[in-house]
């Protein structure tokens, strides 16, 4: 089903999508460089600034399309380039670096319904497009920490299940990544995407609002 396109929500989205999809990579890169590995920051890749880590489709064809066509907006930024032999622990390194970018999110979905919370503080003329992003930030972080965790390559999720896993059932895991977006996009295009989806985003929404006593 087909929705009009509705420019005032349209803008309202676009800095919760940016900050999602930047913070998101840039968390990757952090936690790299923690473990040893600065290759995101000699590439000047290790930034908040949104032009570094824009993807044309990721970042601006996919986004678009999810708000015109389908319930879901989310989409992604070019990948912070990362080198695991550098980390100080191996296993430890792949394992805070996938789940950085998931986390990241998670906690900007909580930092979006704070700011929702102080939209009665705000000038009357600003509290309804305020409510709008803040309501846009915590349902696209939501979508992006649940989509992000599953358990599948090349997904953060299956980044973390990788690297839990002992050598000889990684090797095996690891073979099944070509196949992985395309499980995805079948996801998708049935419908089963979004129900596994909407349980647990709908979840973190709740709790978000409940956190900050939000009705």
């Amino acid at each position: 089903m087909f929705q009009e396109f509705n420019l005032a929500n349209f803008l309202l989205a676009v800095l919760p999508v940016l900050l999602a999809i930047t913070v998101h990579e840039a968390a990757h890169g952090y936690a790299a460089r923690y473990w040893g590995d600065h290759t995101a920051e000699k590439l000047g890749r290790l930034t908040l600034n949104p032009l570094a880590h824009i993807d044309l489709i990721g970042t601006v064809i996919v986004p678009l399309f999810m708000f015109l066509f389908t319930p879901f907006l989310f989409g992604w930024a070019k990948p912070v380039p990362i080198i695991p032999r550098h980390f100080r622990n191996m296993r430890m390194g792949l394992f805070t670096v996938a789940f950085a970018g998931p986390l990241s999110n998670l906690v900007m979905a909580f930092c979006w319904g704070a700011v929702m919370a102080l939209t009665p503080f705000a000038p009357l003329d600003f509290q309804r497009p305020m409510a709008g992003m803040a309501n846009y930030g915590i349902s696209i972080n939501a979508i992006l920490f649940v989509l992000n965790m599953l358990p599948l390559l090349p997904l953060d999720g299956g980044r973390v299940v990788d690297s839990l896993l002992p050598p000889r059932a990684s090797m095996k895991f690891r073979k099944l990544e070509p196949y992985g977006m395309w499980i995805l996009i079948f996801l998708l295009a049935t419908g089963l995407l979004g129900t596994i989806l909407m349980p647990f985003t709908g979840f973190i929404i709740h709790s978000v609002l409940n956190v900050f006593g939000i009705h």
